[in-house]
């Protein structure tokens, strides 16, 4: 799939999926950006993160949107499997809730991208990505993705090494700014379609 937009129900609900790893010695580094943003949007929603059932993830289920057409029922979840694992409880969580795979959205880190800087997009290749690499064995590859630049490793330092070490210091200067934009591209998202969301938050 490219970047077009899918048809789907429009009472269907979105699954939104911050991709990270759990625990408190995860928490700041670049590879738990998309938890950082599922966090933010769980503020808006006015929600907390609980235990989902059998399926290995905390969720918060609420809507987002005016209200009206654009209302959309959303589920939103962060997977507490490891980053590798991440296809099993989002598998469960879409059987569970009928999510159809088109309306699932992964929030997740790129290391291809320059820092701060967005790229939404549908389907396409994991890029190395283990958190994409395991949910599009599971499930395919036709999902939404919230790309969140961090850029590369400086000098010879392994990538492993740098996804799983904290932001820096001049990083976390703007990571809130950039955290909130990605939160709102993920609304955008969802209530107006891929399309736009590109056209207003691809930089």
């Amino acid at each position: 799939m490219g970047d077009t937009d899918v048809t789907t129900d429009a009472n269907a609900p979105w699954l939104i999926v911050g991709l990270g790893n759990p625990g408190p010695e995860y928490a700041m580094n670049r590879h738990n950006v998309g938890f950082m943003v599922a966090d933010l949007l769980a503020g808006r929603i006015g929600g907390k993160f609980k235990r989902a059932g059998k399926a290995q993830a905390q969720v918060i289920e609420g809507r987002i949107g005016p209200p009206g057409p654009a209302n959309r029922r959303v589920i939103l979840a962060k997977p507490m499997s490891y980053m590798n694992l991440s296809g099993g409880p989002v598998t469960a969580l879409r059987d569970f809730y009928k999510v159809p795979t088109a309306n699932i959205v992964a929030v997740h880190d790129e290391l291809d991208i320059d820092y701060g800087v967005l790229r939404l997009k549908l389907g396409g290749g994991d890029n190395g990505h283990n958190g994409l690499k395991s949910m599009t064995k599971a499930m395919g590859a036709d999902y939404h993705r919230v790309r969140f630049g961090i850029g590369r490793p400086p000098g010879r330092m392994q990538v492993a090494d740098f996804v799983l070490k904290d932001f820096g210091s001049t990083e976390r200067k703007e990571l809130d700014y950039f955290a909130d934009r990605a939160a709102d591209a993920v609304e955008c998202l969802v209530i107006e379609g891929l399309e736009r969301a590109q056209s207003t938050y691809n930089s």
